[in-house]
């Protein structure tokens, strides 16, 4: 595919108003959200829980995109439509969770390198075949003493920028996916400093390994401080500190950052990505790739029940609208109980 094919692609990805949902549960963590709203995770309930998200009326008034699992991908809904081509016949682009999953990291404890690349030009192949048209790749970057060594932030790099360069040859836009993690005390002068680390070097990678770096997005965290350090940051201090960081380290070439979540919570993460757009000035488009801040209140809404298709749904409308105006900074905290209504 051609390089104007994948930045055509890229540029749909950030789209004005709209983000990604980051739906791309593996079986493991699927059972362990199932559970935790007393479900069986049997295939059954799986796919009644996939065909309410994906028929959901208007999704892709702030959908641009959805990243699926493998079986997800090559999945249909009960009545025989393909996950796939649901969300093609609403104009949604359907990505591919490609990596294998991160792994202990030999020589570095309590560090991780994300593992898949064997092999990986095949499967792309199959994905692309299948109707993927996008590809994301997790790399697990910790915060801590001593952490993030120069070791995991180098082999994490190299393994981001292979699979982005064999992501464009197969014809698929790479959302690299360097995530430095919120768990910890470290706070978030720490978390930017890690964050501007691992963007660097990410970045140096993907221009060794020949990227096309107009047909990417970047799929990353935001500088936030750990989840236990004493001393948590307002919104204002995370768009101010986030955007900074990422002048410093991330090219203006790249189209779009889309954020994700990261273990905040659904609002959080809403009034976070709207500070951002209230900033101007930045080159990219600021938008979202969540899962749990989406998933969460609409797996609270369903619990399992057919009966509650339709408030399931109206929850995912009504967080993916809100951030939808988060992305242009027009969301406020009262528009909650009003859209809800």
């Amino acid at each position: 595919m051609s390089n104007q094919t994948l930045e055509v692609t890229a540029q749909a990805l950030v789209a004005k108003e709209k983000g990604i949902l980051a739906s791309d549960e593996g079986p493991d963590v699927l059972a362990d959200r199932f559970s935790r709203i007393g479900v069986d995770p049997n295939p059954d309930n799986g796919t009644a829980y996939r065909e309410i998200l994906f028929t959901t009326p208007n999704l892709e008034r702030h959908l641009s995109g959805v990243i699926l699992y493998d079986d997800m991908l090559r999945g249909s809904a009960s009545d025989g439509r393909r996950f796939v081509d649901m969300l093609a016949d609403k104009g949604i682009i359907a990505g591919i969770n490609a990596d294998g999953g991160f792994h202990a990291l030999a020589g570095c404890p309590d560090e991780f390198v994300t593992e898949g690349l064997d092999g990986l030009r095949a499967r792309l192949a199959a994905w692309a075949e299948l109707g993927a048209r996008f590809t994301k790749w997790r790399a697990a970057i910790r915060v801590g003493p001593g952490m993030p060594s120069r070791a995991a932030i180098d082999a994490n790099a190299h393994a981001l920028a292979r699979y982005a360069a064999l992501s464009q040859e197969a014809g698929l836009v790479p959302a690299v996916e360097p995530d430095v993690m919120m768990t910890g005390d470290h706070d978030i002068g720490q978390c930017a400093a890690a964050s501007e680390a691992v963007w660097h070097a990410t970045y140096r990678e993907l221009r060794r390994q020949r990227v096309n770096i107009e047909g990417t997005i970047l799929k990353t965290n935001m500088v936030l401080p750990g989840d236990d350090c004493p001393v948590q940051a307002g919104a204002e201090e995370v768009a101010e500190v986030t955007i900074a960081s990422l002048r410093r380290a991330v090219p203006a070439a790249v189209p779009g950052i889309a954020f994700l979540s990261g273990g905040q919570s659904d609002l959080a993460a809403t009034q976070h990505l709207n500070a951002m757009n209230r900033r101007t000035g930045h080159p990219w488009e600021l938008t979202f790739c969540y899962g749990r801040a989406i998933l969460e209140p609409v797996l609270t809404a369903w619990h399992g029940n057919a009966a509650n298709a339709a408030p399931a749904q109206a929850a995912l409308r009504h967080r993916t609208e809100m951030n939808g105006l988060a992305r242009t900074g027009q969301y406020a905290a009262d528009l909650e109980q009003q859209r809800a209504a």
